[in-house]
C-alpha cells in the first residue's frame, strides 16, 4: 500500500505543464527532461549542486529549444517540471531506471534502496500525471479531427562515461520511420553532423514516449537528440530551434502535413 505521506507538498509545482494547448499546427512537442527540480521532500537526494546541475538530472537547453520550435510552428508543447532522477519521464514503471540509482559515475543515494510502495509513489505523483495530461491532449486533438504528428526534445552531453561523441544531432525512431527518414534526408544537406538513432537507440530503452503516445495512436513520431554545447545560451538555442523548426517543416511537407 502506497504511504499516506504526499511526495509533492503544496509548495512544489505541478508535475507537468502544457504550453499552448489549443495551438493550430499539426506538430505535438514534448520535453520530458525539462527540469533539474526535485520535490522538496526529496531534498538533494543527498547530491551535490554539481551533480543536480548536470546532464544526470535533466536535459540542459532541452526546454528553450522546445518552446522556440513551439512559437515556430505554432505548436503545443508537454513537458514535465522534474527531475529525471525523481522520476524519469520517458521510462516505464517497471523500469529499473525510470529511477535511477546510478547514473554515469553519480550515487543517487536518495534512491538506494527505495520500497516498492516509495517507487510507486513516483509513479503516481510524476509519471502518472505527465502521461494522462498527453494522453488527454492527444484524445482531445482526436475528438476535434486535427492531425498530430509527434516530436520530442532531448539533449546529450558531449562526453559520456569519458568517451567524446562527435554526432551533434540525432534522429531517433522506433518503428515507424517516416519523419526521421524525412528529417535525415534534409539535415544531412546542412551544417551539423546528424545521424540515425544515435547516440541513442531503441535498444537503449529511450523511444518509451514515441512508442505509447506516438505508435500506440497511430501517429507519425520522431525524437531529436541535440548535442547540449550546441544549445548552452540563448542565441545557440535559438540558432538550432531555428534550423530544426525548417528540417522539420521540410519533412512534414514532404509527407503531405500542413506544419
Amino acid at each position: 500500500m502506497m504511504s499516506e505521506k504526499r511526495l509533492l507538498v503544496e509548495q512544489d509545482c505541478e508535475a507537468v505543464t502544457v504550453v499552448n494547448r489549443d495551438a493550430a499546427g499539426s506538430v505535438l512537442l514534448v520535453c520530458e527532461h525539462a527540469s533539474n527540480r526535485l520535490p522538496l521532500s526529496l531534498g538533494t537526494l543527498g547530491l551535490p549542486q554539481e551533480a543536480l546541475m548536470a546532464h544526470i538530472a535533466w536535459d540542459p537547453g532541452a526546454l528553450p529549444v522546445a518552446v522556440r520550435m513551439a512559437e515556430n510552428l505554432n505548436a503545443t508543447l508537454v513537458h514535465q517540471n522534474f527531475s529525471r532522477l525523481a522520476y524519469d519521464c520517458n521510462r516505464p514503471p517497471e523500469a529499473a531506471d525510470s529511477v535511477p540509482a546510478k547514473s554515469e559515475v553519480f550515487e543517487i543515494p536518495g534512491n538506494a534502496g527505495l520500497t516498492e510502495a516509495q517507487r510507486q509513489q513516483r509513479v503516481a505523483e510524476i509519471y502518472a500525471p505527465f502521461k494522462e495530461t498527453l494522453d488527454a491532449v492527444i484524445r482531445q486533438r482526436k475528438a476535434e479531427g486535427r492531425q498530430t504528428l509527434l516530436v520530442t526534445i532531448h539533449s546529450f552531453t558531449p562526453v559520456y562515461n569519458g568517451v567524446p561523441r562527435s554526432v551533434e544531432i540525432g534522429i531517433l525512431n522506433d518503428v515507424d520511420c517516416r519523419l526521421a527518414d524525412g528529417m535525415l534526408a534534409t539535415g544531412k544537406a546542412g551544417s551539423f553532423d546528424i545521424r540515425r538513432n544515435e547516440p541513442y537507440g531503441p535498444e537503449d530503452g529511450v523511444t518509451h514516449t514515441l512508442k505509447v503516445h506516438g505508435l500506440a495512436n497511430g501517429l507519425p513520431n520522431v525524437m531529436i537528440e541535440i548535442r547540449n554545447d550546441l544549445i548552452a545560451d540563448a542565441a545557440s538555442q535559438i540558432r538550432i530551434a531555428d534550423y530544426l523548426t525548417g528540417v522539420l517543416a521540410q519533412s512534414l511537407a514532404e509527407i503531405g502535413v500542413d506544419g
